[in-house]
């Protein structure tokens, strides 16, 4: 077979100082076949984004050493034996890169169509004029509405998905043979992401393009990908054909990838994790789609789930409005309204589930429900009182009663204080426990709760991995005692398999204390495997509320069936 791309012995470390390095990637080999779409997949850390960045010549100077028997070869030509200015014309023209977030990647104080112009400029020497034409054409293609009026729209006036077509009509701009699309879907809306991986596979197909793939997430290459390797610790564990991939797995990595996220089918009591294949807890024997081990039964959960209307209602919420209001000229102002009379109930010790794209509404609720904006009209009943109208004294008794873990744990830690640090200092504002002496202690059971070691109590949070600083943040939730967590995406920015370790915390916190969770989310196969009852937003508004077995089993309303059509199937997508 033609081979578009080699990759041959890929060794790179990285310098920690004057005497040390470290691996990050060893001896890594794969092809990438002419007119196909190879998928690189594994967590973070394992040496995937380092291999693309590698092909494209855009490690840190100084900082990575290439070993010298590395080979890249592409279209026959080793890429590291080029001189800088020939390595940079293969790179931008015959070899293009899609980055994960399109935000930190464009420009913020150019047009969209001035640096899409600029790469047709610099590349295919096109005056203003031919780049303006071409850059219009360009993002029609990749489906930008109204690209006439778009093409002078700076990124931050775009939506998360425009930016993201914007990067892709950049990076197809010079007809590359390859492109690297490294992670390019992580933090879009399922059917947004659904939008982009369909655009990439529709144009891999028309421009007869090899397209090398990056994911963490197995479920997406069926969707996509011909082929697949499977990366772990700067080492490949297995590689093959996707059909393969799923259907027999061979390694027991990959097994633990293809099941750690939560099934649609079937609704676990735990979801497995990487260290129960990888220390041989499960047999990993092949039974069933994608080699499921007979250990972990595929159907028949063992968990009862759902809300029934004699349940204890610990939260009622009627009417839940708010607006925000846009400067429009020099003095006037429009409304806009970004939620709309929702209402719903929340049982003790049950979860209901937010879903709906960026923009609903959903997160606003969340952040009007804990008083971190104003209302602008509704109720919210917890304990015969109205959260939402108490003045602001007596509503501080009730603070530490509900409580938020955010999105992005690396955003909501303080990096100036320890773990312990972080833990106390509620404690004391709220003035739970007699002393330090028994805050400490009590934070350290908390740690011990949250799975981790009694030495990170004086360590800083960037000592820790993603998945450790959401559970530190779980743990400063658990130090006011809560009887209701909302849960703003707290999950959506880690591995699938850091995934499903946060994810059974929260099912045994739940079991432990009783805890009520608002669950918020755009990824639907989480939220089936985590809510009793889910609340469907659209525009501002409730479109569906449902028992979680209902709403999946026979979703009413048109919007809640597109969600539902847009999650990636991974084994029953598989080409």
């Amino acid at each position: 077979m033609d081979h578009l791309l080699d990759v041959r012995d890929l060794r790179v470390r990285f310098r920690i100082d004057k005497h040390s390095s470290v691996e990050a990637v060893k001896g890594v080999s794969f092809v990438v076949p002419r007119n196909s779409t190879v998928a690189l997949v594994g967590e973070s850390g394992s040496g995937k984004s380092v291999s693309s960045l590698a092909v494209m010549g855009l490690l840190p100077a100084g900082q990575a050493l290439l070993d010298p028997a590395s080979q890249i070869l592409f279209a026959g030509r080793d890429l590291l034996a080029l001189a800088p200015a020939a390595r940079r014309r293969v790179c931008g023209k015959d070899i293009a890169m899609i980055f994960q977030e399109p935000m930190s990647s464009l420009n913020p104080v150019f047009s969209v169509g001035f640096q899409i112009g600029e790469v047709l400029r610099l590349h295919m020497g096109m005056n203003r004029a031919q780049a303006r034409l071409r850059t219009l054409a360009l993002l029609d293609e990749v489906g930008i509405p109204d690209p006439a009026r778009k093409i002078d729209a700076y990124p931050n006036q775009l939506s998360g998905g425009q930016q993201q077509r914007v990067m892709i009509a950049m990076a197809i701009a010079c007809a590359p043979q390859l492109l690297i699309a490294d992670e390019p879907t992580t933090a879009l809306d399922v059917t947004i992401q659904k939008q982009i991986i369909d655009l990439l596979a529709r144009l891999q197909r028309e421009r007869q393009m090899s397209v090398l793939f990056i994911t963490h997430d197995l479920g997406l290459v069926g969707e996509i990908a011909d082929s697949v390797v499977v990366m772990r610790h700067g080492e490949v564990r297995e590689a093959g054909p996707v059909r393969q991939i799923f259907d027999r797995p061979q390694d027991a990595y990959t097994r633990a990838l293809l099941h750690c996220r939560p099934p649609l089918d079937a609704r676990p009591r735990r979801l497995p994790v990487i260290a129960d294949y990888m220390n041989g807890e499960l047999d990993g024997k092949p039974g069933g789609a994608g080699g499921a081990p007979a250990a972990v039964p595929a159907a028949a959960p063992d968990r009862v789930r759902g809300y029934l209307p004699g349940d204890d209602k610990v939260l009622v919420v009627e009417n839940l409005s708010k607006s925000f209001f846009v400067r429009e000229g020099w003095f006037g102002q429009r409304e806009f309204q970004a939620v709309k009379n929702v209402s719903f109930t929340l049982a003790r010790g049950k979860t209901l589930g937010v879903v709906g794209e960026s923009g609903c509404g959903k997160t606003t609720v969340g952040l009007t429900l804990l008083r971190l904006h104003q209302a602008s009209g509704g109720s919210a009943m917890f304990e015969g009182k109205d959260l939402l109208a108490m003045p602001a004294r007596e509503y501080q008794a009730y603070k530490r009663r509900i409580q938020i873990i955010f999105q992005n744990p690396y955003a909501s830690l303080n990096p100036r204080f320890t773990v312990g640090q972080i833990l106390l200092e509620p404690m004391r504002i709220h003035r739970i426990g007699a002393d330090d002496r028994e805050r400490a202690a009590s934070a350290h059971r908390l740690l011990d709760r949250v799975g981790l070691p009694a030495a990170a109590f004086h360590r800083y949070p960037h000592e820790f991995s993603g998945g450790q600083r959401q559970r530190i943040a779980i743990a400063r939730c658990l130090t006011m005692q809560p009887e209701i967590l909302v849960c703003d995406e707290s999950v959506s920015a880690l591995d699938v398999s850091v995934q499903a370790q946060v994810l059974n915390l929260l099912q045994d916190l739940q079991d432990e204390f009783g805890l009520s969770y608002i669950f918020i989310s755009h990824d639907l196969a989480v939220v089936r495997y985590i809510a009793d009852q889910v609340m469907v937003m659209h525009q501002g508004e409730v479109v569906e509320l449902a028992n979680s077995d209902e709403l999946y089993r026979n979703p009413s309303h048109p919007y809640t069936r597109a969600l539902l059509s847009a999650i990636p199937r991974g084994v029953a997508a598989a080409r």
